[in-house]
């Protein structure tokens, strides 16, 4: 067989031949724009063109300080299709930790968003490799930034038939992202061509999510986050229209664009979508086009996904991945083998993560080897593929998480006789009470299915019996705080849960802290509640 390497120009060029005319639908701070993918690629050439007369080369390191909409995806390829590296920097990160990473990565240019500005002009005096800054914008942006240039005026200097670079070694950088901060410094993880593009193969496969030519995708789930789980990527390769909802969106904005653009699939966490459930329970929009919501990041809760499914008819699409994985490691779809199920049985297996997307490989392990698939014993789960990274970026901690040629994930997880994979927890949020395990996920699940909670999380406070016990903290929707009390909840979860099981104690909160992607901040909330309960 012909040994030809797998590149991201492979992609683009594709969708310049084939489909010229298919559409990217852009909403900006001036507005909604379409482009085709004939123009798309014309300003791609551009700005690589231009990229390269300002000195950028094979392995610079070129950050992106960005919404969602159409410069960025012109990034997403400009930037590696010269054989230089896309780094996609987390805005919504403290400024420390983004001064941090631009370093640690040696970005020496970043394309920002002019009002994101601030962010960087904050800390320009610390980001000494930093030679020059383009400004994501029309019109040319007053900025402490120097050199700086507007990124119009920036691409119009740039050839529209520029060739991008063809002799690229496909196991080359072609990106990187760094993990949400959690704990510590975030960690640099990097992308290759050859696991971009087998990553876009995966998600065009039909029992993924079936990404075609034929789709309207939303990726709601912003740029910087692990490449928008991939979707600009496979949704550019296959000719997808694309519809990028930029800043500042509310879920009245991304119910407006799934209805205007009928929007087919789209893609964010469980908060994104917990969002919307109450705007289009609100006001009524016609949603009917679409054919999957896309969900990963954390756990979703089974009523939601029943809201979705039930209640208004838009098929749920439950996944797992982390930055170390591209990410798409598993996803929850139905096997032909199960039989005609219920309504509840195919919920129940909705709310799982799913099973191993192919390619790639696991294996979970316990204190005592490989678990059962018995969907009771819980063990860690490890992966590895063509699209799973192999080590952190010059991080000393890749030793913690790599070994025998294993990503070792920090998720416990079950997995049951058909191989399907439900997280329990991460390894840190695991309650340990008695000597037995208790998953905060199970319990934030089984309390977000009352119809009453808008949101909930639970976390571990010190016991001096039974070493931890559950505490849920839980916001409630609006309307609901006259008729939703403690003992409802204890009422609702009892017949749910060993007694053992059931929270210490229920704490009503306005809001619950989330971390940059929106995942729920339990180290912060853990915090703030053991010094609640220190006080009491």
């Amino acid at each position: 067989m012909m040994n030809t390497p797998l590149l991201l120009t492979d992609l683009i060029e594709r969708a310049e031949v084939y489909f010229p005319t298919k559409k990217v639908i852009s909403r900006t701070s001036s507005g909604v724009h379409t482009f085709t993918y004939k123009e798309i690629v014309q300003r791609t050439r551009r700005l690589a063109s231009a990229l390269s007369c300002l000195g950028v080369e094979e392995g610079t390191k070129v950050g992106t300080l960005a919404w969602n909409h159409h410069r960025h995806l012109e990034a997403y390829f400009a930037i590696p299709c010269i054989g230089a590296v896309l780094h996609t920097i987390n805005f919504r990160l403290s400024p420390q930790h983004i001064a941090y990473i631009v370093n640690h990565a040696r970005d020496e240019v970043l394309l920002i968003d002019k009002d994101l500005l601030p962010l960087v002009e904050a800390i320009k005096d610390q980001i000494p490799h930093v030679k020059a800054f383009i400004i994501l914008s029309e019109e040319e942006v007053e900025t402490e930034l120097k050199p700086s240039y507007s990124y119009e005026k920036f691409i119009e200097q740039g050839d529209p038939a520029f060739q991008f670079t063809k002799e690229l070694d496909e196991n080359a950088p072609a990106g990187m992202c760094y993990t949400s901060a959690t704990t510590g410094n975030p960690k640099g993880v990097m992308y290759s061509h050859r696991g971009i593009v087998l990553h876009s193969y995966a998600l065009g496969l039909a029992d993924t999510t079936a990404l075609s030519e034929k789709d309207v995708a939303m990726p709601v789930v912003p740029m910087f986050h692990v490449n928008a789980w991939g979707l600009p990527f496979a949704a550019t390769w296959f000719g997808t229209t694309q519809v990028l909802p930029g800043p500042y969106f509310t879920p009245e904005i991304l119910a407006t664009l799934i209805e205007e653009h009928r929007v087919t699939i789209t893609a964010g966490v469980p908060t994104i979508w917990n969002g919307l459930l109450q705007e289009i329970e609100r006001k009524d929009y016609n949603l009917s086009s679409l054919r999957g919501v896309l969900c990963g990041g954390s756990a979703a809760p089974k009523g939601m996904i029943r809201a979705y499914e039930e209640k208004h008819g838009i098929p749920f699409m439950h996944a797992y991945g982390m930055t170390e994985t591209s990410p798409l490691a598993i996803i929850a779809s139905e096997k032909s083998s199960l039989g005609e199920l219920n309504q509840e049985e195919k919920i129940s297996i909705k709310a799982k993560q799913g099973i191993l997307v192919p390619g790639l490989q696991m294996k979970i392990v316990g204190k005592d080897g490989e678990v059962a698939w018995d969907g009771k014993e819980m063990g860690e789960l490890l992966l590895r593929g063509p699209w799973i990274a192999s080590q952190y970026e010059n991080d000393e901690r890749t030793l913690g998480s790599f070994k025998d040629g294993w990503l070792y994930t920090g998720d416990v997880v079950t997995i049951d006789e058909e191989g399907y994979i439900q997280v329990v927890d991460r390894t840190k949020d695991l309650i340990k009470s008695g000597g037995e395990w208790i998953s905060s996920v199970d319990i934030e699940n089984a309390i977000m299915a009352h119809e009453g909670v808008f949101e909930a999380a639970v976390v571990a406070i010190p016991h001096e019996q039974w070493h931890e016990r559950p505490v849920a903290c839980v916001v409630l929707k609006e309307g609901y705080h006259e008729k939703v009390s403690k003992k409802d909840l204890y009422e609702f979860l009892t017949p749910q849960f060993a007694k053992w099981w059931l929270p210490d104690e229920i704490v009503f909160l306005n809001e619950i802290p989330k971390t940059s992607v929106g995942k729920f901040l339990k180290r912060t909330l853990r915090d703030e509640i053991q010094a609640l309960f220190q006080q009491s």
